[in-house]
């Protein structure tokens, strides 16, 4: 059913109801409604969650991004505090609005991604950053001795195919935030590359790969989780975004999107020095 264009709210009685639906970027999707009970529609079953409430949703006419927010209780079975603690829900899209439980028209009020998440006690608040955030984005890029690409994306043209592996779990350090794999590349190719887990508690979850220490990979968030020894996991290598690393690494020069022979200010500004 394409969206109502009714006029909401023009009774003095209304059968409306508020929806949410989340989308993570582990491919799960999550459908929530106000209403008492589970609503069907656009093939996603909206469970009934009245313990979550948006706060005022704020719409501009002009380039101003709109804003808004989610707060709940962690009382959901589809949003655990631990699964807000691994970030399963950092920079997921979201989209609310308003259905009618009767007949099922809807309209849709705001479209964005889900920002900052936290918790306090047993509840919990996410902020939502709208589709017009995209308009906040530099035009003209910045000049910078590294390469502004992102490895294996736009303008690097290098494919993520050959530079994905699988591995399993080797060891993981007491408050993991290290491990080490079994299997895969060197290590030392895995510098600000990602880590995904495929089996166990985290499985979907994605870790940045900050720095390398030997043969331990250390990750952007500690893992609470117990993962066992032999648990699979997906590796993606990295690049430190170097000419040097684009040219005799991966032979992509030609592609590289920095200015690494441009002189900077230091060199602008410096005065002649008399010759001696």
């Amino acid at each position: 059913m394409p969206e109502s264009t009714r006029i909401w709210f023009s009774q003095p009685l209304e059968t409306v109801a508020i929806w949410w639906r989340l989308e993570r970027r582990d491919g799960v999707t999550l459908g929530f409604t106000s209403h008492d009970r589970d609503l069907m529609f656009d093939g996603l079953l909206h469970r009934t969650a009245p313990g979550m409430v948006p706060s005022a949703i704020r719409r501009t006419a002009d380039f101003e991004a709109d804003s808004a927010e989610v707060a709940g209780a962690l009382s959901h079975d589809s949003i655990r505090e631990a699964d807000l603690a691994a970030g399963r829900f950092d920079g997921g899209s979201i989209a609310m609005g308003l259905v009618d439980w009767e007949t099922l028209e809807r309209m849709t009020l705001y479209a964005g991604t889900i920002g900052t998440v936290g918790h306090e006690g047993s509840g919990f608040s996410a902020e939502l950053r709208s589709v017009k955030d995209l308009l906040a984005r530099q035009i003209v890029p910045r000049t910078a001795p590294t390469c502004r690409a992102e490895f294996c994306g736009e303008g690097c043209t290098l494919s993520a195919a050959a530079f994905t592996h699988q591995a399993s779990l080797a060891a993981m350090s007491a408050d993991g935030s290290s491990v080490r794999v079994a299997g895969g590349p060197p290590a030392s190719s895995l510098a600000f590359g990602t880590l995904r887990w495929i089996d166990g508690p985290e499985a979907g979850i994605v870790r940045r790969i900050e720095a390398v220490d030997g043969t331990s990979l250390l990750v952007d968030r500690t893992t609470a989780a117990q993962i066992s020894v032999g648990t699979r996991v997906e590796l993606r290598e990295g690049c430190d975004h170097t000419l040097d690393t684009c040219a005799n690494r991966f032979g992509n020069a030609v592609n590289f999107q920095g200015e690494p022979f441009l002189p900077g200010n230091d060199l602008l500004t410096r005065y002649p020095a008399p010759p001696r």
